[in-house]
């Protein structure tokens, strides 16, 4: 009886908090602004957080010793990591979340900007650029533009209101996570990843290293010679519906209270909790997917709040600087750890992980080489799924095409969002891809503003966990290859279709 009633007041709370002129149809309004005290407290941060992202973190780079050279490309870089971290402060500093557009602003002002100055200014790069000068001065120039052409696609975003149809009895509705099907997705995630646990040989390997995991995965022989389809399914399929499964879950515990008194979801919650810290622990997984997972339930578990949102921003930049080269210290095992030592915190900038500017060089060299693939390569990104002993001629990773080209022996580079563009359209490819996802990600984070309100479509919003997933993955995403990143985007995709409902009225009725 008190379920009912407590699950009535709910459903009461969210009917008044929807606006009038929203179940009506029309133009969806925008979340409300945030408190006077906040922007008395953002008008304070402004001036230092500007000036640290804008001129004095630059400024301590050009400082450092190292090469002489002034050029077209030292110039380049400073303006645009200059302008990245204006952007980057805009997102922080702004009164509303925008976590699609905060995340890819502070992957472009570290990954772009920062860590090349970095090597520009020392004259050391993480792989060889076996093009000329002018390859570089192309490739800053060319991001640059890119991300202009992303603000571009922003600002057409924003200047197009947001719209509503009207609710009916069979109308269609915001998209919610059906509660049979979620409980089907839970038994699923059980299945799937308890499959993947054994396949391996049990717990204990998980807690090793990812290296011996790999070895594990190769040993198993789900992946034919030449291919990583099957891995990449086992892979999949053993982490991506756990951690669905968790977000879902988390959403439904942090913004009901009908659920905090059931035991029956707190308990599924702390068993999926313990499924992911087998699956998806740090130790055994990619520092890129463990990022993911972190920044999906922060922001799965505080939609709200806009500190957290402020925060992992301001935060990001510094543990990008100075935790990130590091975390990899269960890449190895303890007979091919590699040395964490390091006389510069710039150091790991142009020794380690931040490729992604001279791999854009040396994309545009490989092209010079030859001719534009006019969408071959992204092709092979969409049909990752499908084994080249199938598709005999199915592209390679972009980064991995690139390293044989250039004659590596490692291959595994990576391929940023702007070098995949590029390679199949050239610059005006490139341009119109950036505005496209410029325009997506400023409406996503408009609706998912408003799915984490008191208007919003309540615990069962998919949008309330898709949006920090893919704010997470975005990270994934940019630096690439696509084929690498597809696969757990595409599983993650086909389990929110599968559980999604859009019938408003009957999903109101189930809660």
């Amino acid at each position: 009886m008190t379920s009912v009633h407590t699950s009535a007041q709910e459903q009461a709370a969210r009917t008044v908090a929807r606006p009038e002129h929203a179940r009506a149809g029309g133009g969806v309004p925008e979340p409300p602004e945030q408190p006077i005290a906040w922007s008395m407290l953002s008008r304070a941060l402004s001036v230092p957080l500007i000036l640290g992202l804008v001129c004095f973190l630059p400024a301590v780079i050009a400082a450092q010793p190292g090469v002489e050279v002034r050029d077209t490309a030292y110039w380049l870089q400073l303006v645009l990591t200059c302008y990245a971290g204006a952007r980057l402060a805009t997102m922080i500093l702004s009164t509303r979340r925008r976590l699609l557009q905060g995340v890819f602003w502070m992957f472009v002002y570290i990954a772009m900007g920062v860590a090349p100055f970095a090597q520009v200014v020392i004259g050391q790069t993480p792989t060889p650029m076996v093009g000329p000068r002018q390859d570089l001065v192309t490739a800053i120039a060319m991001v640059l533009v890119g991300c202009a052409a992303y603000d571009l696609g922003a600002l057409l975003a924003s200047r197009r209101p947001l719209r509503r149809r009207t609710v009916s009895v069979r109308s269609w509705g915001p998209a919610l996570a059906h509660p049979v099907r979620l409980r089907l997705l839970v038994l699923v995630a059980f299945a799937a990843s308890a499959f993947y646990v054994l396949k391996l040989g049990g717990p204990a390997v998980f807690f090793s290293s990812r290296q011996e995991i790999n070895e594990t995965v190769a040993a198993t022989g789900v992946a034919a010679e030449g291919s990583n389809v099957g891995s990449a399914f086992l892979k999949g399929f053993g982490q991506v519906p756990a951690l669905l499964a968790l977000l879902l879950y988390t959403r439904r515990l942090a913004t009901s209270y009908r659920a905090r008194r059931t035991p029956s979801t707190v308990l599924v919650w702390v068993a999926l909790g313990a499924l992911n810290l087998v699956v998806n622990n740090p130790i055994s997984n990619a520092r890129y997917w463990f990022l993911t997972v972190l920044m999906a339930f922060v922001f799965t578990a505080l939609p709200s709040s806009a500190a957290v949102y402020r925060t992992v921003l301001a935060t990001g930049v510094v543990g990008a600087l100075v935790v990130f080269p590091y975390a990899d210290k269960f890449r190895y095992d303890d007979e091919a750890q590699r040395s964490a030592q390091s006389a510069s915190v710039f150091e790991p900038l142009v020794t380690k992980d931040y490729d992604q500017m001279v791999m854009f060089a040396n994309t545009i060299s490989w092209v010079d080489t030859r001719e534009h693939t006019y969408g071959r390569q992204l092709a092979g990104s969409a049909l990752f799924f499908v084994p080249r002993a199938v598709w005999s001629g199915k592209p390679e990773d972009t980064g991995v095409r690139v390293g044989q080209w250039m004659g590596l022996r490692m291959t595994n580079l990576s391929a940023p969002l702007w070098t995949e563009f590029w390679v199949d359209f050239g610059a005006s490819g490139m341009i119109g891809g950036l505005a496209l996802i410029g325009y997506a990600a400023a409406r996503t984070d408009r609706r998912y503003a408003l799915a984490v309100t008191r208007a919003g479509p309540g615990p069962g919003s998919v949008l309330a966990i898709a949006a920090p997933l893919i704010a997470g993955y975005t990270f994934i995403l940019l630096r690439g290859p696509l084929l690498q990143a597809a696969g757990k985007l595409a599983i993650a995709a086909l389990c929110l279709v599968l559980i999604t409902t859009f019938r408003e009225q009957r999903a109101a009725r189930r809660r």
